[in-house]
């Protein structure tokens, strides 16, 4: 009988330890489990920060190209501005003295002398368009032009000769001028009431 209990204490116990076996087996099969699912789950984590900064960079990136972009173009359009003005005081400086040419030879032309009038005439027509060269132009303003007070600087207003004068331009004491597009002297009129 005892051969028996042993026998059986013995198989029991094998078939305790084979259990055992057989269970630590499992645990650490579950245990590898666990943790390859985690050790993906940190993976995924880490992918997922990674991309989220990655096109955070992306962004900054793209911000920082298209400010860069508008500097370029700002400084671009800032430069032609430059040059096409770059002469503005200089040109402010010469107007007057366009201003005497004129008269000059206004009163020029009264004397009999033709060849000072011819003489006169060359230098200024050379002043004048060396002036127009570098970008000045005149403002066209008529009698009978309506008042455009963006373009024009009324200096006086008088009674309008005619109906049809009234609010209208009457007489142009001073010739406006631009350099470029952008108006360095205004016109002075004298406009109709």
């Amino acid at each position: 009988m005892n051969d028996k209990k042993d026998i059986k204490k013995e198989f029991e116990s094998e078939e305790m330890k084979d259990s055992f076996d057989n269970n630590k087996e499992e645990g650490q099969d579950i245990e590898n489990q666990y943790d390859d699912q985690v050790s993906e789950q940190k993976d995924t984590d880490k992918t997922e920060i990674l991309e989220t900064e990655l096109q955070k960079e992306k962004d900054n990136f793209l911000r920082l190209f298209a400010e860069f972009e508008n500097y370029k173009k700002r400084t671009s359009r800032e430069r032609i501005e430059l040059f096409s003005t770059a002469n503005k005081e200089l040109m402010t400086a010469l107007l007057p003295i366009l201003d005497d040419f004129d008269r000059g030879l206004k009163e020029i032309e009264k004397s009999s002398d033709k060849a000072l009038l011819d003489g006169m005439k060359l230098i200024y027509s050379k002043f004048k368009n060396t002036l127009i060269q570098k970008g000045l132009t005149e403002i066209e303003v008529k009698q009978g032009d309506a008042f455009d007070a963006d373009i024009h600087e009324a200096i006086s207003q008088i009674p309008a000769p005619s109906k049809k004068l009234k609010g209208k331009i009457i007489d142009v004491v001073e010739k406006g001028y631009k350099l470029g597009e952008t108006i360095i002297r205004f016109p002075k009129v004298v406009t109709g009431s």
